[in-house]
């Protein structure tokens, strides 16, 4: 950082090294069943739940051209 003598206030050490971490987070990364069972459940099973549930409602409610009174189910 360039032309800090103005700054006074003194940086948190903590603030620091989780910055520190979080930039190098790919360094210490490493393939645990914790890590692979979270990959897992939101790279797999989260995106087929909201397929899923997609699919089975997949024209079953017209939102256009409904008037007040007129039922949105369609089935």
């Amino acid at each position: 950082m360039a032309d800090l003598e103005h700054f006074k206030v003194k940086f948190d050490p903590a603030f620091t090294k989780a910055y520190n971490v979080r930039n190098n987070r790919y360094r210490y990364f490493r393939w645990t069943p914790r890590t692979a069972f979270l990959t897992i459940m939101f790279v797999g099973v989260v995106p087929s739940i909201f397929t899923a549930m997609a699919y089975s409602t997949d024209g079953k409610w017209d939102m256009r051209a409904k008037r007040r009174g007129d039922d949105m189910r369609e089935y």
